[in-house]
């Protein structure tokens, strides 16, 4: 079988490192017997410090590393979370491995941030169960956009993580995604960024997005 992966898109904040590129480029028609998780494992141990490789509905998916604008929204994010949240048992993980439902066996992903009770990851694992998650929040970047707006809506929402907030750089909005519902989120709440967004129960506090 072809194995899936996308062509790549140069990110307008990173140098290139063509080694990486070309392999990721070449693997799709030279290991045809490889599966897809298979081809994963190996990709995510080749991968340069920085970069991101995640496995969404089936699709290997190559990050190059974040420009200082999204990391900027990111640290803001997690800092808001951090000083607002009502229960100090709860924690903020950046760059924590995910198992969500997909098309594949498994999908395997990296939110920008993480919101879950105080010891939920307390393993050796790379990759966890989301079902302690109460938030995940993705910022957009060029190269993740597509994924970050539809496919993982889906991947939340079935593995029923109570609220997705999604920065939208491009389109200078945040959305908020709560309610669940098979592969979709039952409600959506749109505000422009520099606006203060309120996150729900259980979160309770507002998220001051003029920062962004």
């Amino acid at each position: 079988m072809a194995l899936p992966v996308p062509e790549y898109e140069p990110s307008d904040s990173y140098e290139e490192t063509p080694d990486y590129v070309s392999l990721v480029l070449s693997a799709r028609n030279k290991i045809p017997g490889m599966t897809v998780e298979e081809a994963f494992d190996m990709f995510s141990a080749l991968a340069p410090e920085g970069w991101r490789v995640e496995l969404i509905e089936g699709e290997i998916c190559v990050t190059p590393p974040a420009n200082g604008e999204h990391e900027e929204i990111v640290s803001e994010v997690a800092e808001q979370v951090i000083l607002r949240r009502q229960d100090r048992q709860l924690r903020t993980y950046t760059g924590i491995g995910l198992f969500v439902p997909g098309a594949s066996i498994s999908g395997k992903v990296e939110p920008d941030v993480v919101l879950a009770p105080k010891g939920s990851f307390a393993d050796q694992l790379e990759y966890h169960d989301p079902s302690p998650v109460l938030l995940v929040a993705e910022v957009t970047s060029r190269s993740t956009a597509g994924n970050d707006r539809v496919k993982k809506i889906r991947g939340y929402a079935r593995a029923g993580i109570p609220v997705y907030l999604l920065i939208d750089r491009d389109g200078g909005k945040a959305i908020v995604c709560t309610e669940p519902r098979g592969e979709d989120y039952g409600r959506k709440t749109t505000y422009k960024l520099s606006e203060v967004v309120p996150l729900p129960e259980p979160l309770g506090f507002d998220l001051d997005t003029s920062q962004f």
